[in-house]
């Protein structure tokens, strides 16, 4: 046994999103779950596609490196507020907007909560 044997299950894909063993789950989410004071089995529960083991590496990794992720966490936050206004900047999206806006007044759509 060597202590370097730990494999740390974090891969980046193409896009630059940091993912858990190869699932959809990101880094973002496991991350924003420990911050919001889930544990390491909570996490797991909600996403049954990662290993328990996976989770806790990522918040290892989070905790070793926490300056950085930070920063990885910030842009990310940054790059989807400029894709959504890119979005609602659309004349499509914004028409869009109104009419579900309109048909949850009227009652045929659920408000969320």
């Amino acid at each position: 046994m060597t202590l370097d044997s730990c494999k740390i299950p974090l891969q980046e894909d193409s896009t630059g999103t940091i993912r858990l063993e190869n699932t959809r789950v990101t880094l973002d989410t496991v991350v924003l779950a420990f911050a919001e004071g889930a544990t390491a089995e909570e996490i797991a529960d909600r996403f049954p596609a990662v290993s328990l083991g996976a989770i806790y590496a990522a918040i290892t990794f989070y905790l070793q490196n926490q300056n950085e992720v930070d920063a990885y966490l910030a842009r990310r936050q940054a790059d989807s507020e400029q894709i959504r206004m890119k979005i609602e900047a659309r004349p499509q999206a914004k028409q869009f907007r109104e009419r579900l806006l309109a048909r949850v007044a009227g009652g045929d759509l659920p408000r969320s909560a």
